[in-house]
């Protein structure tokens, strides 16, 4: 059997005791962010889709990853085991659901059990980015309801809460029988624009569906105006972008998504804007899928200044690009899971 061992003994670090309110400020150097009171209560655990963001989360806890084997035997099967004790502990599992799908997933669920066995007091699903979400609701017949089904695994194995950011769609939440704790990548992207000198700024959302989460993201951008892409679909993955409604001649235009999968949607966007007289055309989305083509029609020269993203998806050497900028959400993340442990509220984070 292949295996993959993490067996971090580092003691937790003590932090100082001022933890941040507003996660929109959180601090850039990791360390210096919440201090949790007890830490022998409170454990993180890590699969293997986005082990790097686990670690930057343990770093702002001052908590290390806890160790666990999860191996592979030869025809696919996987095996995890929790490599220390846990009864009666709030145990954190952190795992975006990200490609490939099915195997994290899976992955995920397992971790779940193997906690739930070891008599852990809550079990918390930490999912960065929940796969299978975009298809909410049926638009046909004979359709599967994918993001209800999801729900249903993880309430059945066992998961006592969801921490999940930016769902693809805010219905999500009820699917759940449990609590669902729903955090915004926006308040990452907002600091790092603001601080850009970017002039004249208009939000625009690539499509109808996205125009509450472009309202949401212009708000917070000082309250710019809004502008709205009229799209129209012939099938998956394939889009047709058709007018601009609203102004966007000589301003700095921020097309803002929940995820970038293959880049049809955003670039066909950004070519509109900039044919109807956009200065300068900005990307920005809080899950980085980019499967393929999405790297080659993003990195077209002359066609966005920046595409901004975060790292709820890990970003491999291949998938990097001359203006892709990657922001981490591992403080607002750490920062969500400190406030649950201290049964403390979570939307505060973003009032």
């Amino acid at each position: 059997m292949s295996s993959t061992a993490d067996r971090s003994t580092a003691p937790a670090r003590s932090l100082p005791a001022d933890a941040p309110s507003q996660p929109t400020r959180l601090p850039s150097s990791p360390g210096h962010g919440a201090q949790v009171n007890d830490t022998r209560r409170l454990r993180l655990f890590s699969g293997t889709s986005n082990q790097e963001l686990a670690r930057e989360i343990g770093t702002y806890l001052g908590i290390p990853d806890g160790p666990r084997v999860i191996k592979r035997f030869a025809d696919g099967e996987l095996y995890i085991q929790i490599q220390e004790s846990i009864r009666g502990c709030d145990v954190f599992l952190i795992q975006p659901t990200c490609a490939p799908v099915n195997d994290h997933l899976m992955e995920l669920l397992i971790m779940v059990d193997a906690c739930r066995r070891a008599s852990a007091r809550l079990v918390t699903a930490v999912i960065p980015y929940y796969g299978y979400a975009r298809a909410d609701r049926k638009t046909a017949g004979r359709e599967s309801i994918t993001a209800k089904l999801v729900a249903n695994l993880l309430v059945k194995s066992g998961v006592d809460r969801v921490l999940a950011m930016d769902l693809h769609s805010s219905q999500i939440q009820g699917y759940f029988d449990i609590p669902c704790d729903h955090i915004y990548g926006s308040p990452v992207l907002v600091d790092y624009l603001g601080a850009r000198n970017l002039g004249d700024v208009v939000v625009v959302s690539p499509d109808v569906g996205g125009v509450a989460r472009a309202r949401a993201f212009a708000k917070q951008m000082n309250d710019a105006p809004l502008a709205i892409i009229d799209k129209r679909r012939s099938g998956h993955n394939v889009a047709e972008s058709l007018t601009v409604i609203g102004d966007v001649s000589g301003r700095t235009a921020i097309l803002i998504d929940d995820m970038i999968d293959t880049g049809g949607t955003i670039c066909q966007g950004a070519k509109l804007l900039r044919a109807r007289g956009a200065a300068r055309v900005l990307a920005c989305a809080t899950h980085a899928v980019f499967s393929p083509p999405a790297v080659e029609r993003l990195a077209e020269p002359g066609l966005f200044e920046e595409v901004v993203v975060t790292n709820s998806i890990p970003m491999p050497p291949e998938r990097r690009f001359p203006q892709l900028r990657v922001l981490s959400v591992a403080n607002m993340l750490g920062e969500a899971i400190w406030r649950i442990h201290q049964e403390s509220s979570v939307s505060s984070m973003f009032r």
